[in-house]
């Protein structure tokens, strides 16, 4: 019985080295191509095909529409994601950017004008797929403005914007 299960033990293991080689090869050709310029519409089901590809599009950030997701943890620290919708130009579609991590200390927009860009901008970033929710993380609350996790479809329809997510890489 021992042998049978260390060869099949053995034998997945092999074939998971393979998956996981494929894997990063595919994510590391993508993060080394420029920035693909984002159309103005996007098929939210072709996203997969994109994952991990780096891309670039204009538009105002709507920060009366910002969502912040936490606690996350970050160096020992306590904070946030802070997501916001782009409105994009020329009649682009409006989709989410996630901009980073904020301290708590900064949870109020008064507190970091600096970091609330205005007017038109250019986000550059990687196109990803929603995030999958495991069992022990709540469930978002959107009314009362609490999101624990970043449920991207959810997010989107409360602000009018295409379930699609970028972060933001600078």
């Amino acid at each position: 019985l021992i042998p049978i299960t260390a060869f099949a033990l053995g034998t997945w293991q092999v074939f998971r080295l393979g998956w996981k080689s494929e894997l990063i090869a595919k994510y590391e050709d993508r993060l080394i191509k420029p920035p693909l310029s984002l159309p103005p519409r996007i098929d939210s089901e072709a996203i997969k095909d994109f994952d991990y590809r780096k891309v670039y599009t204009t538009g105002r950030l709507c920060h009366e529409q910002e969502m912040l997701i936490g606690p996350r943890i970050h160096d020992g620290n306590d904070g946030f994601l802070v997501v916001t919708p782009l409105e994009r130009e020329n009649g682009g579609s409006t989709i989410l950017v996630n901009r980073g991590w904020i301290p708590r200390s900064k949870k109020a927009q008064a507190d970091r004008i600096g970091g609330l860009p205005v007017g038109q901008i250019t986000v550059e970033g990687l196109l990803r797929e929603p995030w999958k929710k495991n069992m022990f993380t709540p469930n978002n609350d959107p009314h009362s403005g609490h999101f624990y996790f970043p449920d991207v479809r959810q997010m989107a329809e409360l602000t009018g914007s295409d379930a699609v997510w970028i972060e933001e890489t600078m």
